[in-house]
């Protein structure tokens, strides 16, 4: 039986979008495997949760799921690395398609990266042969600075390559390469059963379409062979935990020569230390002294841009916000940018020395605070649960 996707993300069945996301951000950087390098058991939890989030942040996918539970998904498409209920990955971020750098070469290794969704498509063309190559998911972790203005990561990841002996054809260099005789280069043949007909791959070249003399050494056949790829990624500013990111053209290279399949980034931002995000707006809470918050004055606040200057009325009380415009998230399509909101929470010093509640005393018997007009009102009104 496979879990509950709710219970996978630590989330309740009414719980809203903003819920699920934070519930999936916490889930993620838990078992995120560039922070537990080596740990099968973080890495499959880490797979799991990222299944529950793509089908539950999806409204249709989700009434799906609370209506039929996984049944819901038995009949449909996209198996592999990503699980079948998420269905056929859809890039909702295509306009980003062009936003990477070439291919690079050797070197590195150990990242983490997965089939996605069951690769992308292929199947043999009409001549036999050449399939089009798997997609790839790669989880690329970032933080909320790079989110909001953008930045361009180096990546890299082992995946099967075009052989450079036999350039993808799976013949040894100088051996023949002639149409299999058996299919006739289509890479499948058809067995007639009385009134049906059935096709299938061709036995004797395995779905190639042709006949090799005498097989690649490098490849076996093959036409691929594993490496490690480096490539830059661009992320533009805005990108949130979720968001998708394809670069074309550089997930599997496809078996006989094919056309490569695509590779997925997907980002997960990590927590900041001091703003929380929603969408394009940023919220933070600043720390007064309660003189402050009595007197009025002004206070320097941090931004993603550097300080700005608030003023605090006079009065002003826990739980007031003030909005800084412009100061939050841009957006991934451009145009704008989210707000920063400031909540301020007045600090009650936790001890006096004898000085200071000689004047506090005071402070309060010149205001008359027994008589203060709000807490008056307030405890007459309170009387009759006591009464």
């Amino acid at each position: 039986m496979k879990e509950d996707y709710y219970e996978l993300l630590g989330a309740s069945r009414q719980a809203t979008q903003d819920e699920l996301k934070k519930a999936y951000r916490k889930m993620a950087v838990k078992y995120h495997p560039d922070k537990n390098p080596g740990n099968q058991e973080a890495e499959d939890n880490f797979k799991k949760v990222s299944e529950a989030y793509e089908v539950l942040k999806d409204e249709q996918k989700r009434a799906a799921y609370d209506r039929y539970g996984h049944a819901a998904f038995s009949n449909g498409g996209g198996g592999g690395g990503g699980g079948g209920a998420g269905g056929p990955f859809h890039d909702p971020f295509d306009i980003f398609s062009e936003v990477f750098g070439g291919r690079g070469g050797g070197g590195g290794g150990g990242s983490i990266f997965e089939e996605f969704f069951g690769g992308g498509g292929g199947g043999g063309s009409s001549s036999g042969g050449a399939q089009r190559g798997s997609d790839l998911r790669y989880d690329l972790e970032i933080d909320l600075i790079e989110a909001a203005k953008g930045t361009e990561k180096e990546i890299s990841f082992r995946k099967p390559t075009t052989c450079s002996k036999c350039n993808g054809s799976g013949a040894e260099p100088g051996s023949s390469v002639t149409t299999c005789p058996t299919c006739a280069g289509h890479g499948q043949v058809t067995a007639s059963k009385g009134f049906f007909s059935i096709r299938q791959t061709c036995p004797t070249c395995n779905g190639s379409g042709k006949k090799i003399e005498k097989i690649c050494s490098s490849c076996r056949g093959e036409g691929r062979v594993n490496e490690t790829t480096k490539i830059k990624v661009k992320v533009p500013a805005g990108v949130d935990t979720g968001s998708k990111l394809r670069s074309a053209g550089n997930g599997e290279a496809g078996p006989s020569g094919g056309p490569a399949g695509d590779l997925y980034i997907v980002i997960h931002v990590a927590e900041h230390e001091v703003f929380q995000r929603q969408d394009e707006n940023l919220y933070c809470e600043i720390p007064i002294k309660f003189t402050l918050a009595a007197l009025g004055g002004t206070i320097e606040v941090p931004t993603l841009s550097g300080k700005a200057s608030v003023k605090i009325p006079t009065g002003t009380q826990t739980g007031t916000t003030f909005r800084l415009k412009g100061k939050g998230i841009p957006s991934l399509r451009g145009g704008y940018y989210g707000d920063q909101m400031v909540r301020i929470k007045v600090e009650v010093p936790r001890s006096l020395s004898s000085v200071q509640r000689e004047k506090l005393e005071e402070f309060a018997l010149a205001c008359g605070d027994a008589d203060e007009p709000e807490a008056k009102s307030f405890f007459e009104k309170a009387k009759k649960f006591f009464d």
